[in-house]
């Protein structure tokens, strides 16, 4: 080789070298991140950054656990302010508050359109945290929600599992009717202080409190008049064991007082905690409204991850979240195992974990079917008010159990919804 060539080939390597150190250093700062939930969020978000990490050594991580209340507000505040210096650079935001972060502070989050493949996510997912076309944030865990069944209980009143797989709710107060005659167990637990039930029921009628442009969708809202006639019937057919608060109610399946439930998949936990019931539970699809365009998939819960658009590291968050979030197909087999984490990338599915059966359920693949029941889930507008049509609806559950019209109690939850959100 002559002297030439050595010193075109030298000079070529040392500008290589040279970009790729200028890649590194753009890639070589601190991501804070604010979430809450150590045992769940924050590990996941650690799991995360140690992954990334171990690719790019020069990238540190500051996660920071805060309770939920704690990072609504100082984020509300910061941003009301203006004053963006002491945000993080990856906030976490619960799904049912992102239309109303993304609306009332418009370029305060990272557009992250053209990023992230946004197809490989539930579609619902992609949805709430879109406006105008553009889509921010990284969908994370989901709330999908299935109906939770004592198998031991069901079969004593006559049925099999394959009876559970294609209900009307009409049916399953049918059923519940026969399973408390035989076995003296009220069908499910409600909490009468909280409108959860009612929004998954609503959304898997393909509705919301608001219509796809925001605005208020109460007394013509086919899907939540159906899903308080429901309530009524259930409540009035006796096949309902009532609690109140958060604690009551897990207390009625985990007593073994009632033979199912239906919430989110992230209530897995708690029935697998009671050794004493394994083999008892089974998984099905919830039952369908019998609406027009309702389905048998619905959530509950469910947070994603948002870059602060004023963040110094904004490109390398988003890099990370990308790498990680909606790349890796094993970090959502080890969260899955380890938290208990249904994540909403649909790739995931395909993974051993997903796949594994679970002797608790009788032998069932219940992350495979969770994970199938995701992709089903209706999207919907979850808007700005959420929580405050929450409340309204709450305050007139009561008085379907005493024979309320449906039609007035919707009438009165859209007054009181109108002068909450003014």
């Amino acid at each position: 080789m002559d002297r030439s060539t050595l010193t075109r080939r030298l000079a070529a390597a040392m500008l290589a070298g040279a970009s790729l150190l200028s890649a590194s250093a753009a890639f070589a700062g601190e991501i804070t991140v604010w979430c809450w939930d150590p045992n769940f969020n924050v590990a996941i978000m650690k799991e995360a950054g140690a992954r990334y990490t171990a690719t790019h050594p020069d990238t540190t991580f500051n996660i920071v656990d805060f309770a939920k209340a704690d990072v609504e507000q100082k984020l509300q505040t910061a941003l009301s302010s203006g004053t963006t210096d002491a945000l993080p650079d990856i906030v976490l935001i619960e799904d049912y508050g992102a239309q109303k972060y993304l609306q009332s502070f418009p370029g305060a989050f990272a557009d992250m359109t053209g990023k992230v493949d946004y197809s490989g996510f539930a579609p619902y997912k992609v949805n709430l945290m879109t406006v105008e076309g553009k889509t921010y944030g990284m969908p994370f865990d989901t709330g999908v929600t299935g109906l939770f069944y004592r198998r031991d209980y069901l079969e004593q009143a006559g049925y099999k599992p394959e009876d559970m797989q294609a209900l009307t709710w009409d049916k399953f107060i049918e059923i519940g009717k026969q399973v408390e005659a035989k076995t003296g167990k009220k069908m499910i637990g409600l909490d009468v202080t909280d409108a959860g039930f009612t929004r998954i029921l609503m959304q898997s009628g393909g509705q919301w409190y608001f219509d796809s442009e925001g605005g208020l969708n109460i007394e013509k809202n086919t899907a939540l008049k159906a899903a308080l006639e429901v309530q009524q019937k259930m409540l009035q057919g006796g096949v309902v064991k009532t609690a109140s608060g958060w604690t009551d109610w897990v207390s009625t399946f985990t007593s073994g007082d009632v033979a199912s439930m239906v919430t989110g998949v992230w209530i897995t936990g708690t029935v697998k905690a009671q050794a004493d019931q394994a083999g008892k539970w089974g998984v099905a699809p919830i039952p369908s409204l019998g609406i027009d365009g309702a389905s048998q998939a619905s959530n509950l819960g469910g947070s994603s991850w948002y870059v602060l658009e004023s963040s110094a590291e904004k490109d390398e968050a988003i890099d990370f979240l990308n790498e990680v979030y909606a790349k890796d197909v094993s970090f959502y087999q080890k969260i899955l195992t380890e938290r208990g984490a249904v994540g909403s990338l649909l790739a995931a599915r395909t993974g051993d974990a997903y796949m594994q059966a679970d002797s608790f359920f009788g032998g069932e693949k219940v992350w495979q079917n969770f994970s199938d029941w995701l992709s089903k889930v209706p999207p919907v507008n979850y808007g700005v008010f959420t929580n405050e049509v929450d409340t309204a609806v709450t305050a007139h559950l009561p008085s379907l159990a005493q024979g309320g019209k449906v039609d007035e109690v919707l009438k009165e939850v859209q007054s009181q919804a109108e002068g909450q959100i003014q």
